[in-house]
Order: structure tokens, then C-alpha cells, then sequence
């Protein structure tokens, strides 16, 4: 049944409405305060401008600079302590060099501390200070870039911040609380294009062909948000709404940006219309890295992306990566001004940019193309946070973060995805019109300032008039995920409905744990007779209730649209009477009902056939979505099923359920290249090749060799694909193919195209053959834990690649810094499902060096240990279910 907008916002209302009555459940935290406001730093001082000189060497990679900050000194003092890190101080001077300071670094703090013979009194100072810092080779603070060209290899200087690396291009107080002004000059040699986050305001032509670039000043703002890179650039440029919008890319690649600025144009009026304060820089460039960091990041005015995530060429892209062009350059849009404008106070408050921008950007999406179906299409956002949400390790939206390494791995599923998922029920339940207005009034209040996330909510319940505070906050400071159990009930030609709440865990019993705290919601759910044409019914359940439900027997669907934040477990005659009913469905609702029918296997309250019973009925022209929710789990029982007897059965059950619809679609069937069907059957593809169908394997090699004799012979839309699976089937030959392909192109998708498909390959002798190239400089950096875990995952070789990692994990760490030791490390463990490794990864000690690697880890372990929880019981169950068919 499809709902109508009236319909939503009834249900929405009504949800939130009674969460009021579980603010007892969460302490709503107070609105910003400066000296409230968590941080490592002292807050006796406070920057107020900075002036900076920076003159990069590319060569010997050392960043020598001067700086003048000015500063406000808030009570007298004799020492000063902000953050540095890598950084050595010639001279370190106040007030025009009346007083020098003696300094104190402590690399653990990444702190460094001057000392006056005498306090400095309160009021204005300006410091003065003389440091040379470092250029890195991995993506924290200004790193360099090497690319290739067709003259040869170049190099770009770059920097990525976020959160905590201004302070190892600059001394500065490094936390978001502590916003200043900057003004940066730079000099570099005459023929590169220097990008910062303002203006050029004047260039100065100096001896031994360099140059000084000064920029405009900044408005105030966080430090993590400067943004400095430079290199052999070229820039095209449009003006929307008094803005001149940049595209900067290196020499003979702007072009292939055009419509990224077409993006950005649209973008920009729109947002301005919706926040109500329009964009305030007068310029922003979106500039398009070719390695260095895998994603993007939101500096005001001069926003970084990896190169594939920007560049568009008809020549080596499907048209469909205009879909993620498009959503990351509206994501890091929004931050402009969530999270740059306004900015979150501390870490805690991350979510406030993150959870924003992921809603923005489809909320973006589906306001310019909607025929892309973003919300239905990107269901699995939600999915995964509910997945992580129903865990041990699980955290609220809000998480007390203690320091820098803590702050990095915040950025996960829960700050992202069900923050996401929060804002699009907010605004349900509000009214469109009034959180626009509530949005509105926020970054009004707030501009160039720091926020909590009580001062949203301020700000929306005096739009709204509605206590959205304590309805909120729920949400955000409480963890877990809702389960509402339901089943039904005839009574003569009667049906009634039985609900009742719990807390749905994937938690598997281990010897000395508690059990998982109760959690107290009230829960609004929208209840309906599958394919009425009616609204669907509100029902407010605090414990448990029941409803009348139609006539006996009739299908009665929980959790219409799949907009709520909960699960649904259904009794014997619910879920069988919803069975009969899927095609009725829609397809938000098939996607819910499978989804909830798998998370209730992997929460022990299901048994694995029961979810394969339900696939069952799925027919060969049902929906991409609903068929990438099915892959989804077929391709988990494939990687869970490595090395058991199970297996073969196993993939040959998923190929007889795939190979009919990529039968019915055809490797030349219709499709624009920018549609669902086009997608569907590039993942089908990737994923029959995986399961070693030998039909779509040997015609993947055919289309592969056509390719290599006229690359126009194979569509764009199935490259990725079809190089995907030959890689995996490689021999020698193919192999040193793939690298050649890779190695000669100084395009970037198309380089990372090949280089994964070669580490692929499940040849041992191939695989360590990548593992060896990872150490070498011929891989980019951006790259080089990808390409481990591809050997890994697609390769099918976790364990080559752990004692790779252990015998050569010093020179690893060296080049890819301290994020591999504190995240990559333990995300790659979790290609294991066994006891054994997980000991392993907890007794491997770099892991524990920092709070934050400690808190991946422990999702890690977990994440092994639920792996190995659903594989003792799932596979054994479904190796029978499968016999028993024949």
C-alpha cells in the first residue's frame, strides 16, 4: 500500500509524540557553552586570528612556516598550551618580541607548551612563532600525492584535517570549539595553482621561479576546516547566486568536472533557499585529489574529493557514477553550512554534521532525481546501523569521546545512518515546512559559531511548537534498537493483532556476560491490511496492546514505508499470511519484511531456512532493491561458508536462485546505463562470478578479450563487473594484463578498476604477487589496504594476508599511518569467523595503543564472534533445508 503524505505525517506525529514519557531514559545534555564544552585544551587562552606563512618543500618534505596569532588571554598566565604535533619551534616570541617562551612539547598529547618569565596579563596578545612541521606520506595533516601523466609521474600537496591534523601543519588550539580567523600565504614554484579556502587576493612573483599566493582572510571558523593544496591544477569555474563555484583538478582533467559544476551550481541555490542563510564565502572550489585519502571532506571553501568521487568521463564511467557524484558532492555541500557555518562543539556532537549531510544528500537526491529512488534504494543505510546498533558494542548517537583517536572512529554507522534515520523522522513529524523553519532559525542563531545538539532542538521546538527536546533526545542518547513482537489471532471472522516490545540483540551468549540492559521506549507503529488503499493505522505501544486487525486471515503489515526505527518479529500466522501477500507489497515493504525476516536468523530467533523459505517467492522481475537486500545475504552465507563441506551446496542453492534473473535481463538487455536495471545486473554479475558460475565466468573472459582488442566493444556499465570476475578467475597471464591496463592509464577509476580486479585473483601465487606490490611506491597509498582486503575477501586468502600484515607491519604503519594501526587492522580481522582469530587480533598489541584502537578492536572481536555464532548454526541448517528440497 502506498501511503500518502498526510498519512506520514499522522504516524510521525503521533510516534514522537509519546516519546515523551521515556525522557527519564536519557538526560537531554545543556545548550553550547564555551567553558562547558568537553577538550583536551586549557581554555585560559583563546585565539582569536591567525596569520600564517607556510613555504612547503615537495622534495625534502619539509613544511617550514611563521605564524602570528593573534590571542585573547582570558585570565593572567605564564604558559600557553595548544596542540602541535612533528613539529620543531625556532622561536617562539609575544607582543613584537618582548617575551620569548621556553617550550615543552609532549608527543603523546600532541601538545606543546610555552613558558613566559612572566604571566601574561588579561587581554590581547600576539604571538609570533617560527616552527617547521612535516609533509606526510599518508592523509593526515598536508601529505603529497604522486600520480601519473602522460610525461611522467608528478606530485600534489594536499591536506586532510578532520579532526584533529591541523595541528601537524600548524601550531594551533586544535579543537572545534576554538574558532579563529586565518589568513594564509604560501610560496610555491610559479607553475602550480595554489588552492585555499578563500580567494587569491595577491600573487608575487619571487627568485628561483617561485611565487608567494596570499589568500583573503577567513571568516571564523574551525581549524580542522583549513584546506590548503597545491600542484600543477587547472580550474574551471561558474557563478551562482554571487558565489564563483570552482572545479580544480590536475592539468588536462578539469573538463571531465563539468558536471560536478553543474551539480554545484543547483546545489547551492537550493541549499541557501533551504537553510535560509545563504552560502557566505565568495567562492568554493571542489577539488579533485588523485590519491592520498579515499573519500571526501568538507573544508570550508575548498572542498577535497578523491578523484573518482568527482570526475565524471563518459569514456571510462558508467553514466550511474553520476549517482555517487552527486550524493557526496551534496553531502559535503550541506556541511557548508552544518558543520562549517555551524559547527558541533566537541566530538560527541559529531553526528550534528554527519547525520545532517547523509540526510541532505537524499533528501538532494530525490528533489533533482527522483527517478533514482534514493531512499528505497538506499535502504541498506539503515539496515547497517541497525545491524551495528543491535550489538555489545553498540553506542548512542551521542558517545562521551575522550580524545583524537576516539574522535576518528566516531565516524561510523550510528553517527551516519541512524542519525540519518532520526532527522528523516523529525521532519515527519514536524511538518516539512516547519523543520525548514526550525533549520532556519538555527543557523541564523548560530552562524560562525559552535553548537550542542540541545541548541537544535531549542531551535525546533520554538518553530514547531512541539517538545521535540525530550522526544529527541531519546534517540540520541540511547542506544539499541526496538523489537515489537506481533502476532495474530482469529476470533470467528474476526482478526485481532498482539503486540509487545523488547530489545532486539545480536549478542551471542559468552561465558560471564551479562545480558544486553532493557531498554524503555514507546514505540508509534503504523499497522495495515497489506494492498488497502486506506491509511494505515497508528498504534502507541508501551509494553504491550492489541488491536483489531481486519478480517480473519488477512495479511497485516508492521512498519509501513520502512521509515521506523525498529524491528518487527512476526508470529506463525502473520508472517505466513505476509508471505502469501509479498508481491502485494510495496517494494519499501518487501525490502522491510525480508530484511526484518534475516535479522531475526542472525538474532537467534529465527531459523536460517525460515529467511530462504521467504526468498523463495521473490520473483525474477522484482525490484533492484528488493533483489540487492537478497544478494546481501546470499553473498554473507557465501564468505561464512569458505572452507566448509557446506559450501558447494551452498553456492550452487544461490546460483539456481540468481542466474534466472540475470537470464531474464540479458548481458545486452535494455537499460539506460542510469537505471535500476542496468545496476541490478552489474551486481549480479559481480556476484555469480564470485560464486564461480562457470557460464558467467568464461562469458565475463569472452567480453574482457573483445575489450582488450576494441574497448568500445564493452558498455561502461559492465566494466567494473566484468573485470571484477575475470580477475577473480586470473591466471598469470591475465594478471600481468590487468597490471599492464592499470599501470598505463593515468585515469584513476579506471587504475583502481584494474588494480582490484588483479588482487582479486584466488591464484595464491597472484595473491602474494599483490601483497608484494602493496609495499612498493608503484600503488598509490589511497589504495594499498583496499587492494589487501580485496585479497583477502575477493581472493578468498585472509590468512596470507595476516601473516603478510604481521611479518611487514612496521613499514605498513609507516606509510599509511596511525589510521591502519587504529582502524584498518581490526576492520580486516573481521574477515575471520573464527574464536582463534579473534584471540589473535586482542593479543596483537598495536591495536590496543589507543583508546580508539581499543574500541575497534572490541567491535571487531564481536563482529567475529557473531560471524562465527551464525555460521555454526545457520550453515548446518540450510546445508539440510537445501538436501531435503532435492
Amino acid at each position: 500500500m502506498k501511503l500518502t503524505e498526510a498519512s506520514l505525517a499522522r504516524y510521525f506525529a503521533a510516534m514522537l509524540a509519546l516519546m515523551l514519557v521515556i525522557s527519564s531514559a536519557a538526560r537531554a545534555e545543556p545548550v553550547f557553552s564555551f567553558n562547558g564544552t568537553p577538550g583536551k585544551l586549557p581554555k585560559t587562552v583563546v585565539p582569536i586570528s591567525y596569520s600564517i606563512e607556510l613555504r612547503p618543500d615537495a622534495e625534502s618534505l619539509a613544511l617550514p612556516g611563521v605564524e602570528v596569532i593573534d590571542i585573547e588571554v582570558r585570565e593572567p598566565t605564564a604558559r600557553l598550551t595548544l596542540n602541535a604535533v612533528g613539529t620543531t619551534f625556532a622561536s617562539v616570541t609575544v607582543d613584537d618580541g618582548i617575551e620569548r617562551a621556553d617550550v615543552t612539547l609532549d608527543a603523546a598529547a600532541e601538545t606543546a607548551t610555552f613558558t613566559f618569565a612572566r604571566p601574561l596579563a588579561a587581554g590581547a596578545h600576539r604571538l609570533r612563532i617560527e616552527f617547521t612541521a612535516r609533509i606526510n606520506k599518508f592523509d593526515r595533516g598536508f601529505f603529497f600525492v604522486d600520480y601519473p601523466t602522460g610525461s611522467g609521474m608528478k606530485r600534489l600537496l594536499t591536506s586532510k584535517l578532520e579532526p584533529a591534523d591541523a595541528r601537524r601543519i600548524f601550531p594551533c588550539w586544535d579543537e572545534p570549539a576554538f574558532k579563529a580567523s586565518f589568513a594564509l600565504a604560501v610560496t610555491v614554484p610559479r607553475h602550480f595553482l595554489a588552492v585555499g579556502n578563500m580567494p587569491v587576493t595577491r600573487e608575487e612573483m619571487l627568485e628561483s621561479n617561485l611565487k608567494r599566493v596570499a589568500f583573503a582572510p577567513t571568516p571564523k571558523m574551525s581549524t580542522y576546516l583549513f584546506v590548503l593544496t597545491v600542484g600543477e591544477l587547472e580550474r574551471i569555474t561558474a557563478e551562482a547566486e554571487g558565489v564563483t563555484i570552482g572545479v580544480v583538478a590536475t592539468t588536462g582533467k578539469a573538463a571531465k568536472g563539468q558536471f560536478a559544476l553543474d551539480s554545484a551550481v543547483k546545489l547551492l541555490a537550493w541549499f541557501n533557499d533551504y537553510f535560509g542563510v545563504k552560502y557566505p564565502l565568495p567562492k568554493l572550489d571542489l577539488i579533485a585529489v588523485p590519491g592520498g585519502f579515499g573519500g571526501a571532506m568538507e573544508n570550508w571553501g575548498g572542498i577535497t574529493f578523491f578523484e573518482s568521487r568527482l570526475l565524471f568521463d563518459p569514456a571510462t564511467n558508467p553514466d550511474s557514477a553520476r549517482r555517487g557524484i552527486f550524493s557526496i558532492i551534496a553531502h559535503e555541500m550541506a556541511h557548508q553550512w552544518f558543520g562549517d557555518l555551524v559547527t558541533m562543539a566537541w566530538w560527541d556532537n559529531l553526528w550534528l554534521n554527519e547525520g545532517f549531510a547523509t540526510w541532505m544528500a537524499t533528501k538532494a537526491a530525490e528533489q533533482f532525481y527522483p527517478q533514482w529512488q534514493s531512499w528505497l534504494n538506499g535502504y541498506g543505510q539503515k539496515q547497517f546501523a541497525m545491524a551495528l546498533d543491535a550489538r555489545r558494542t553498540t553506542h548512542p548517537i551521542q558517545q562521551p569521546i575522550a580524545n583524537e583517536s576516539e574522535a576518528m572512529v566516531a565516524f561510523d554507522a550510528i553517527t551516519y545512518n541512524k542519525g540519518q534515520a532520526l532527522i528523516r523522522m523529525l521532519e515527519n513529524y514536524l511538518g516539512e515546512a516547519a523543520f525548514r523553519d526550525g533549520i532556519r532559525a538555527y543557523m541564523a542563531a548560530h552562524a560562525y559559531g559552535n553548537t550542542t545538539t540541545a541548541d537544535l532542538w531549542r531551535a525546533l521546538e520554538r518553530v514547531g511548537h512541539k517538545p521535540v527536546t525530550d522526544i529527541a533526545a531519546s534517540f540520541t542518547e540511547q542506544d539499541g534498537v526496538p523489537l515489537i513482537s506481533a502476532e495474530t489471532a482469529c476470533n470467528g471472522d474476526a482478526q485481532r493483532l498482539m503486540m509487545r516490545q523488547g530489545r532486539f540483540v545480536i549478542a551471542p551468549a559468552r561465558t560471564g556476560e551479562a545480558a544486553l540492559p532493557s531498554r524503555n521506549w514507546q514505540v508509534p507503529i503504523a499497522v495495515g491490511p497489506v494492498g488497502a488503499t486506506r491509511s494505515p493505522d497508528v498504534v502507541l505501544l508501551q509494553g504491550s496492546t492489541e488491536i483489531p486487525a481486519g478480517s480473519c486471515g488477512e495479511a497485516i503489515k508492521v512498519n509501513f514505508g520502512d521509515i521506523g526505527y525498529f524491528r518487527v518479529e512476526y508470529g506463525q500466522a502473520s508472517r505466513a499470511a505476509l508471505a502469501k501477500s509479498l508481491p502485494q507489497m510495496s517494494p519499501a515493504d518487501r525490502v522491510n519484511f525480508l530484511a526484518d525476516s534475516w535479522a531475526m536468523v542472525q538474532g537467534r530467533r529465527a531459523e536460517p531456512p525460515s529467511y530462504l523459505e521467504l526468498a523463495e517467492a521473490i520473483g525474477v522481475d522484482d525490484r533492484r532493491a528488493v533483489w540487492d537486500q537478497v544478494i546481501g545475504v546470499f553473498s554473507s552465507l557465501n564468505r561464512l561458508s569458505r572452507g566448509r563441506a557446506e559450501r558447494p551446496a551452498v553456492q550452487r542453492y544461490i546460483r539456481t536462485r540468481l542466474r534466472p534473473v540475470l537470464d531474464r535481463l540479458g548481458w545486452d538487455g535494455g537499460g539506460s546505463g542510469d537505471d535500476d536495471t542496468t545496476l541490478l545486473r552489474g551486481s549480479l554479475i559481480w556476484t555469480l562470478g564470485e560464486l564461480g558460475d562457470e557460464e558467467v565466468i568464461a562469458e565475463a573472459r569472452r567480453r574482457f578479450a573483445g575489450f582488450l582488442r576494441d574497448p568500445q566493444s564493452l558498455p561502461g556499465a559492465l566494466r567494473d563487473s566484468v573485470t571484477h570476475v575475470v580477475g577473480i578467475a586470473a591466471d598469470r597471464a591475465t594478471y600481468d594484463t590487468l597490471l599492464m591496463l592499470a599501470r598505463k592509464s593515468t585515469v584513476t577509476n579506471e587504475r583502481l578498476r584494474y588494480y582490484f580486479a588483479a588482487a582479486g585473483a584466488r591464484d595464491a601465487a597472484l595473491a602474494n604477487a599483490t601483497l608484494a606490490l602493496a609495499l612498493t611506491d608503484e600503488v598509490p597509498g589511497t589504495i594499498v589496504t583496499g587492494l589487501i582486503n580485496s585479497v583477502a575477501s575477493s581472493g578468498e586468502q585472509p590468512d596470507l594476508v595476516w601473516d603478510f600484515l604481521q611479518k611487514n607491519y612496521d613499514a605498513l604503519f609507516a606509510k599509511q599511518g596511525p589510521q591502519f594501526r587504529d582502524q584498518f587492522i581490526a576492520n580486516f580481522m573481521t574477515n575471520f569467523s573464527d574464536d582463534g582469530h579473534a584471540a589473535e587480533l586482542a593479543a596483537f598489541a598495536p591495536v590496543q595503543a589507543t583508546s580508539g584502537g581499543r574500541v575497534m578492536a572490541a567491535r571487531a572481536q564481536e563482529t567475529i564472534a557473531i560471524a562465527a555464532d551464525l555460521k555454526g548454526r545457520a550453515l548446518p541448517a540450510i546445508d539440510a533445508w537445501i538436501k531435503a528440497r532435492k
